[in-house]
């Protein structure tokens, strides 16, 4: 006989906690429903992590364009426009956010812009291949699909930041303090698990060239961020503080004046600007690997070791991070430092060790689970580190200024006309040093 799982006993089991906790950082109606919220939240995050490892910039989307026939040009703007597109415009979004009580239908619409962004992919995919024989030339017609896809994309992006914005507020206003690590290392977890399917999936389908696959899993993510916008509008939120919400971009950009006037607030985005270098020295332990000769398939395996990653460190920086943010942050910047130091010093002396199966991969593995830490912890710190519309002030102001220095710190690429690979990646370890002796010296939330 099947038993039903409640979504209190499933929060229980899932929060470790046999009551609110005394329900910190939230208020007496929202503590009331957080089981029912933290279960729904959960559920929301894995829709759209998966969702988001379907729409990824380093292998989904260079694969479409490639399939295409689109110039590298094109490829070359994914990343910069998929990462710092959503961040660059939170200050202006963020004042309108301010003005609403309910919030959760701001991250609604983003999720839903999205899913109408990929559809639209999917359609460009199907219209325009510059492989095919047709009324237009192909070379124009893989133009005419690149610019396109770059539009599209920055659409989505766009949404994406109205979503980053309503996303840490509504988890500060239904989740309490020393819960909130915990929903996204399960939602991590359980989304790596997809991810590594997606993976193995890819590699699979790659090896039989089935362009089609591309179509078939850029469509998978738009049906997962439609599922996870359903989701998410069942959660409970509560009426929050409206003061202070005003329109105009002057007065957003006056917001920046919190990096003057919060010295603490000012310290994390430092630190976390820092640790941007977890996520720019990965693209280049996979050139890396493709300068040994592996070939384009292995872009699928590392696509899988990062979902492994996600899955089986998920829960732990989770549960850590409710601990203590600041210890995972620390912890997982030197664990970011110390592999990148290892690779550069393999790469320098002992340069026939990068041709095997095992290192490389292992490495970004390594690296894959120091990130996890790295996303995890920043965002617990950040979501735990206010209340109310101070909250949503903290994420605008800190997402547009890493959205600069995404733009300004992957700019280093441009140094491999001097520099190599392994060069490059020692560059972000030493920030990654730098970034651990930062968190060192952050207040404890």
């Amino acid at each position: 006989m099947k038993t039903k799982i409640s979504k209190e006993q499933l929060f229980t089991r899932l929060a470790n906690s046999e009551d609110a906790r005394a329900c910190k950082g939230i208020d007496d109606a929202a503590c009331k429903v957080v089981s029912g919220n933290y279960v729904t939240l959960l559920l929301s995050q894995v829709l759209s992590q998966f969702a988001d490892a379907l729409l990824n910039p380093k292998v989904t989307l260079p694969w479409l364009l490639h399939a295409l026939n689109v110039p590298s040009a094109f490829i070359a703007w994914l990343v910069p426009i998929r990462e710092s597109g959503s961040l660059l415009p939170q200050l202006a979004i963020a004042d309108y956010v301010r003005s609403l009580p309910i919030r959760k239908w701001v991250w609604v619409f983003g999720a839903l812009v999205q899913a109408l962004s990929i559809f639209a992919m999917v359609l460009v995919g199907l219209t325009l291949d510059g492989n095919l024989d047709g009324n237009l030339d192909g070379n124009l017609e893989g133009n005419l699909a690149g610019f396109a896809i770059i539009a599209l994309l920055v659409i989505f992006s766009l949404a994406r930041g109205f979503n980053s914005v309503a996303a840490k507020d509504v988890l500060g206003k239904t989740i309490p303090k020393k819960q909130r690590g915990g929903v996204s290392g399960y939602a991590a977890s359980a989304a790596g698990f997809a991810t590594i399917t997606f993976g193995l999936g890819l590699w699979y389908f790659q090896r039989h060239g089935d362009k089609a696959s591309v179509l078939i899993a850029l469509g998978a993510g738009a049906l997962m961020w439609v599922l996870a916008a359903l989701v998410y509008a069942k959660i409970d939120e509560y009426p929050g503080a409206t003061e202070g919400g005003k329109n105009g971009l002057l007065h957003a950009l006056g917001k920046l004046r919190l990096l003057i006037d919060d010295k603490p607030f000012a310290h994390f985005v430092l630190t976390r600007a820092l640790l941007l270098c977890s996520a720019l020295s990965a693209p280049f332990y996979i050139v890396l690997a493709s300068e040994q000769g592996f070939n384009f398939s292995l872009l699928a395996v590392f696509l899988a070791l990062s979902g492994f990653a996600s899955l089986i460190s998920g829960p732990f920086w989770g549960h850590l991070s409710d601990r203590s943010s600041k210890q995972v942050l620390v912890f997982a910047s030197i664990l970011v430092s110390v592999n990148g130091l290892l690779v550069y010093l393999v790469a320098t002396n002992l340069p026939s060790l990068l041709a095997s199966t095992f290192f490389l991969p292992g490495m970004y593995l390594i690296l894959t689970i120091a990130h996890q830490g790295v996303r995890l912890g920043r965002k617990t710190y950040l979501v735990d580190m206010a209340d109310g519309n101070k909250r949503t002030d903290y994420v605008a102001v800190s997402n547009t200024v890493i959205g600069v220095c995404l733009l300004v710190l992957g700019s280093l690429g441009f140094l491999g006309n001097w520099l190599n690979n392994a060069e490059l990646i020692l560059i972000y370890s030493l920030m990654g040093i730098a970034g651990a002796l930062s968190a060192i010296l952050l207040p404890r939330q």
